[in-house]
């Protein structure tokens, strides 16, 4: 691993594919990895940009790249894509929208799927950010499945959250329902050269962000139209931040973070005492000897004593 880790720190492309592999496998080396990078990590800014499917996420991603990268920017992107739930396969097809980025040493582009993880995050996801931090990446962009009410989780892995809606999600009220309705700090009307547009900006302004301290704009993406004022807006949102109660910030992402580890052990250690439990408490349930609640409890409670 020190050679991997070695070339990460220099900004070797080949080191960033392979350990952002190693930590989609989650094993043993993956650990080692992390635990070498780590002290390295936490230099980079990381704005995540989520919203409905169809809003036109990964056209504005890649401008704005483009944008940040004509201010000198190193800009790191890592597109999370819904996975199937039978194969584990995932669309990873954001990339592809990318490619004129593709060539570009300042710019590195990943696919990763979501696996089912809670949110449409892999478990991956935070370490992959740091690998691209460490790797020298001062921007890292992370564009999420999108899919309402599950995308929230985004929110408490990166540093700012861009909501991006378009007229074309339907009504507009329906939209601003979608659950992100808390988590953004931006807010983006995309595709805003089409009818609806203007209604769903002022919804959103009046009903989204007017009492919060957040930011509506509109961008017109495939032509690049706003999006020079978006990466303004991202950039003085950052530095207020960084000002104000960024110590906060970080001690409640330590925390999520925490706790999703701890639950996703905790779950391994569940599932291989339910498999023992296969003619005791189980059984006591298929025969109505036990509801399903006490029988949890009892499984809990063998856990917690390791038996």
């Amino acid at each position: 691993m020190a050679n991997i880790v070695d070339a990460l720190l220099k900004g070797e492309r080949w080191a960033i594919a392979k350990a952002i592999s190693i930590l989609e496998d989650d094993g043993i080396q993956a650990r080692e990895i992390v635990e070498m990078i780590f002290k390295h990590s936490g230099n980079a800014r990381v704005i995540g940009v989520t919203g409905p499917a169809g809003a036109g996420k990964s056209t504005l991603v890649g401008k704005m790249i483009g944008v940040y990268r004509a201010r000198g920017f190193r800009v790191g992107v890592l597109a999370v894509d819904p996975s199937s739930s039978i194969s584990g396969g995932a669309i990873l097809g954001d990339r592809v929208r990318m490619q004129e980025h593709a060539l570009d040493d300042g710019t590195y582009i990943r696919s990763m799927a979501s696996r089912g993880a809670s949110g449409g995050i892999s478990a991956a996801l935070r370490d992959a950010i740091r690998v691209l931090d460490v790797a020298g990446f001062n921007r890292i962009i992370v564009e999420s499945v999108g899919a309402g009410q599950l995308d929230v989780k985004i929110s408490s892995i990166v540093d700012l959250t861009i909501v991006v809606l378009n007229p074309q999600t339907g009504d507009s009220i329906q939209a601003i329902k979608a659950g992100l309705t808390e988590i953004g700090d931006i807010y983006v009307v995309n595709k805003a050269d089409i009818s609806g547009a203007n209604a769903l900006y002022n919804d959103i302004k009046s009903l989204v962000v007017d009492g919060r301290d957040a930011i509506a704009l509109k961008t017109v993406a495939v032509t690049g139209k706003g999006v020079d004022e978006l990466i303004d807006a991202v950039e003085h949102s950052l530095s207020k931040k960084l000002s104000n109660g960024y110590k906060e910030m970080m001690r409640k992402r330590v925390e999520s973070e925490l706790m999703d580890i701890i639950l996703s052990m905790l779950s391994k250690v569940v599932q291989e005492r339910i498999k023992k439990e296969e003619g005791g408490i189980i059984e006591k349930v298929l025969k109505k000897e036990m509801d399903p609640y006490n029988a949890a409890e009892s499984i809990v409670a063998k856990v917690i004593r390791d038996e």
